[in-house]
């Protein structure tokens, strides 16, 4: 340093008269204490800096320092190039450099969302080495909406030809020479898919990709070196392979990643193999791949480095990896990995110089010691972030040195639990045992030891961390504290179990209820009567755009479905006896409504675990009332719309307004006083572009005073663009001063596009003073999309105008949520079925009451039993028996 130079000649000139010894001596002082000065402030930087197997950030850019990968980890890589293409931009494509130099492959899972996605592999389509789709998005043809190419850095790999072409007539376009030959990348190619991304609610993925990294160069593995064996060479990396071997990194790191044509050393030391201690590092690799107790290797790791990083803080990463040392041997660089040795001398009083000074410290100080060692690792269960291993402390330790001394000491490079927590233990028992000493040996011992080797002395075992010789080839030893204990597994916990995150679930996504079930329970009812129902549990969303939890269910091994809802989400449970019977397994799944609407699916299909139980009689039979008495309403209105009076309404309906159309009409009269006969009848026909009808009307009647007959005709035919009906109707009329007889028949045919129905209606009625009877029979057939119904009714009704009766009977086939049904109904005061034989006495239902002389049932499913006098009761649903005396 020429500054440096300058001002130490103005010093020595001042002081020293200019003497060249004194220029020399200052100029090295002041710059070896700006290199310190420096040297303190990267230091300080780069402790700040995290080591890892994760790379969390997209890089963007041209100025991003070159980096690659030893092991496996997670990256999201480099975005080189970005394109969209396609109607609406449907299609685009993203460019990652994952890593420099030729990496092994990728695994086959990504993290995108929050979660794990699995990788499928796919038919290769150019010159990409493995093409993937991603599980979850691969539709019924076998097209994934996000396609990954993957090219793994080999010399003189080819073009991505795919997006040379997609991006030909591109303003941003993906050249011909765009190879990126040495450095590994992939091409993300993106169909906007409806289902997967708009319908889902999914925005452009955010992908972490798990990378294999560099294949390495194994030495042991190359027969043209003393010691080893195969096919590997230096000079070809075709015969690399992949690892996690700590010792491995830590040599292709000293020896460095080349650029494929300057040769120039992109990361790393750059050093030949002259320069390295291959000896210590055979030892180092072998000792990493020594499987332990549990089957494991001993040691592994993944680190990602960049060719900014500091030499010595990322060969300490690797060292850490192994529980190792870094040395200097004879000026080759080595590595001391964490393992016992067998100790190669032993030193004594007589291997030691008295007239040279010796510094020995047992013990060190408190300040250098630690009993409560603390730390983390790289999960992968816990989708590669960091995790924290168990603590380790000695309350012997603790005790000795008076207080709680705590650290930590991170192994973000180490994803394996066990291996993180063995390294921890061992740095914990490493720094316990830490007795240092600086001992003059004689020329004959020290020329026979070397650094990394243990000896022992004073009945303790040493590592030989530093061998130092002077000028006058007077050799000290600087030695450190070691034991075979400290790699010992006894006393040495598993690693910390990591159980994977469950994927956050965002509620604007939730397209069903959670942990959704369903169980049987009873509703009690009034007198100890309950009824069978079904309980339905959820977890309650806290979503406020759910609006309603609906359910879906059916009796096992039927296909009747029935549903219901909730219109309460956040209660998380909701009871229904809808279309619930007694003594059957039922299944169910759920679904959701949102305001507003996206997209919603059902649960899987959930069993209850024992069928409904009995439902007591009472509850059954009030709903079976409810539904008769509800149609036997619906007949009397029939009824009641039947004997309306029809003629006027006949003959204003005609109109022949926007149509064209011709009306006849014929009418004989023939009168005396108050004697009146007449024949009325009229034809009428009506078109228009959108329909066609014909009409004919006969009307005879005779008429003397207060005493008419009548005799009334009517007959229809209409046809429009999507129906037809045809209709007949026939009214009897008698009347004398104000006592009516009626008889009316009506036939219907009609057919549309949303079904047939064909009906035949017969009414009799007869009216005096104030007193009247009627009787309907009806027989009506329907069939539509929604099912095929038919009925036969017969109601009578009598009474005054004050009050009436009503008894009738109706025998119908219906359907019901898509399943044909029958019943048969009547309504009367006394219902009877009898043989015909005087020795049997008749069934009878009247006042509420079932009668029957003799029953032989087979099963009695009943609720209360007792007896006409009151002496005893049975409780069935509650299991009690009462006598009374």
């Amino acid at each position: 340093m020429a500054i440096f130079t300058g001002i130490a000649t103005a010093i020595a000139g001042a002081l020293f008269g200019g003497s060249a010894l004194a220029t020399s001596l200052i100029g090295g002082a002041l710059a070896f204490g700006a290199k310190f000065a420096i040297g303190k402030i990267q230091a300080a930087k780069q402790v700040k800096q995290k080591y890892t197997a994760v790379q969390g950030e997209i890089q963007f850019g041209g100025d991003v320092p070159v980096g690659t990968l030893y092991g496996v980890g997670k990256t999201k890589g480099q975005r080189a190039f970005y394109a969209k293409w396609d109607k609406g931009n449907k299609r685009n494509a993203e460019v990652f450099i994952l890593a420099n130099g030729w990496c092994d492959g990728l695994e086959p899972y990504v993290y995108m969302y929050g979660e794990k996605y699995n990788l499928v592999a796919q038919a290769t389509i150019g010159n990409e080495v493995a093409r993937y789709g991603a599980q979850g998005f691969i539709d019924g043809d076998g097209n994934s909406a996000i396609s990954i190419r993957f090219y793994d850095g080999r010399p003189g790999q080819g073009v991505d030809q795919r997006l040379v072409d997609v991006t030909a007539n591109l303003g941003n376009k993906w050249k011909a020479t765009s190879k990126l030959s040495g450095m590994c990348y992939v091409v993300v190619e993106r169909y906007y898919h409806l289902e997967f991304f708009r319908d889902a609610g999914k925005g452009k993925p955010d992908i972490d990709f798990v990378l294999r990294g560099l294949r390495e160069y194994d030495p042991r593995k190359d027969s043209t070196l003393a010691g080893g064996s195969g096919t590997q060479r230096l000079n070809t990396p075709s015969t690399w392979v992949h690892t996690k071997n700590p010792a491995v990194h830590r040599l292709n790191y000293q020896l460095g990643l080349r650029a494929l044509v300057s040769g120039r050393t992109l990361i790393g030391e750059g050093k030949s193999l002259g320069q390295i201690d291959l000896a210590t590092y055979f030892v180092a690799m072998n000792v990493c791949d020594t499987l332990r107790a549990n089957g494991k290797k001993t040691y592994e790791c993944s680190l990602f480095v960049s060719g900014d990083d500091d030499h010595t803080e990322v060969l300490k990463q690797f060292d850490d990896a192994m529980a190792g040392y870094g040395l200097n041997r004879r000026g080759l660089s080595g590595v001391i990995p964490g393992a016992p040795q067998i100790p190669v001398k032993d030193l004594t009083a007589a291997d030691i110089p008295i007239d040279r000074a010796k510094d020995v410290q047992f013990r060190p100080s408190a300040f250098e010691r630690f009993n409560h060692l603390s730390g983390q690792f790289t999960s992968i269960e816990s989708m590669w972030n960091p995790e924290s291993l168990k603590p380790v402390y000695v309350n012997a330790d603790i005790a000795a040195d008076g207080r709680n001394r705590q650290t930590s000491i991170d192994f973000l490079q180490v994803t394996d639990p066990d291996i993180a927590q063995y390294l921890l233990n061992i740095r914990y028992r490493q720094n316990r045992m830490g007795g240092k000493a600086t001992v003059p040996v004689s020329r004959c011992f020290g020329l026979a030891v070397q650094e990394g080797e243990w000896i022992t002395w004073r009945g303790k075992t040493w590592l030989i961390s530093e061998w130092r010789a002077d000028e006058r080839l007077r050799i000290t030893l600087v030695l450190s504290e070691t034991s075979a204990a400290i790699y010992d597994d006894d006393g040495i916990e598993p690693g910390p179990i990591v159980v994977p995150p469950t994927p956050p679930i965002n509620p604007s996504l939730l397209s069903t209820v959670q942990n959704f079930n369903v169980a049987v329970g009873m509703i009690n009812g009034a007198q100890g009567y309950d009824t069978p129902a079904l309980v339905f549990t959820w977890t309650p969303p806290d979503d406020p755009t759910i609006t309603a939890v609906r359910f879906v269910y059916q009796i096992e091994g039927t296909t009747e479905i029935f549903e219901d809802q909730c219109t309460s989400p956040e209660d998380g449970s909701f009871r229904t006896t809808k279309n619930v019977v007694s003594g059957k397994v039922y299944n169910a799944r759920a679904t959701i409504t949102t305001v507003p609407d996206r997209l919603r699916t059902f649960t899987p299909w959930m069993t209850t675990a024992q069928p409904t139980g009995l439902q007591t009689l009472l509850t059954g039979l009030k709903e079976l009332q409810d539904d008769a008495l509800n149609r036997f309403k619906e007949l009397q209105q029939e009824m009641d719309e039947f004997f309306r009076p029809r003629l006027v309404e006949l003959l204003d309906a005609f109109s022949l307004e926007g149509a064209v159309g011709q009306i006849e009409r014929q009418q004989i009269v023939a009168t005396i006083g108050d004697a009146l006969a007449q024949i009325t009848e009229e034809r009428r026909v009506r078109v228009s572009e959108n329909e066609a009808m014909a009409q004919l009307l006969t009307y005879l009647q005779a008429s003397l005073g207060t005493t008419h007959a009548r005799l009334i005709t009517e007959e229809t035919v209409r046809a429009t663009t999507d129906s037809a009906l045809a209709s007949s109707i026939t009214t009897l009329d008698a009347e004398v001063d104000g006592n009516l007889a009626r008889l009316i028949a009506e036939e219907t045919a009609r057919a549309d596009g949303d079904g047939a129905l064909a009906s035949s209606i017969s009414g009799v009625s007869a009216d005096f003073n104030g007193r009247f009877a009627q009787g309907l029979v009806k027989f009506e057939a329907v069939a539509a999309p929604t099912g095929v119904d038919a009925r036969f009714s017969v109601l009578l009704r009598a009474g005054t105008n004050q009050s009436f009766k009503v008894s009738g009977f109706y025998v119908e086939l219906y359907t019901e949520g898509g399943v044909q049904k029958s019943r048969m109904a009547v309504q009367a005061d006394q219902f009877l079925v009898t043989s015909g034989n005087s020795r049997h006495y008749p069934l009878v239902f009247e006042d509420g009451e079932l009668k029957l002389a003799i029953a032989n049932i087979g099963t009695v499913n009943a609720g209360l039993l007792q007896s006409l006098n009151g002496k005893m009761k049975i409780d069935l649903n509650n299991g009690t028996i009462e006598i009374f005396s």
